[in-house]
């Protein structure tokens, strides 16, 4: 919560297993939600994520089942952010 309004934090991702642990483990404590958008990666990605949703209800995961670019995938947080009813929805790449 930033002054009374609810901040998503919409991560895309694509093969980012290297730096998706230090991007969720990062964010400020005001955020209220880190939404990370998998885009169809081939590497562990979606396993970390995983174990990063373990300790944190913050994080939230979406998987695309075919790569849609960094345009889709920030389409569809921003769809999810609407949605669930974040007042603001933050685009944070690696």
């Amino acid at each position: 919560m930033y002054k009374d309004k609810s901040i998503c934090v919409v991560v895309p991702a694509y093969n980012e297993a290297t730096q998706i642990s230090k991007v969720i483990q990062t964010m400020p404590e005001y955020v209220d939600k880190i939404v990370v958008i998998d885009d169809a990666s081939v590497d562990q990605t979606v396993d970390i994520v995983r174990a990063e949703m373990k300790k944190s209800e913050k994080v939230h995961l979406i998987t695309h089942p075919t790569n849609q670019w960094v345009g889709g995938a920030i389409a569809t947080s921003y769809k999810w952010a609407r949605d669930n009813e974040k007042d603001s929805a933050i685009t944070r790449r690696n």
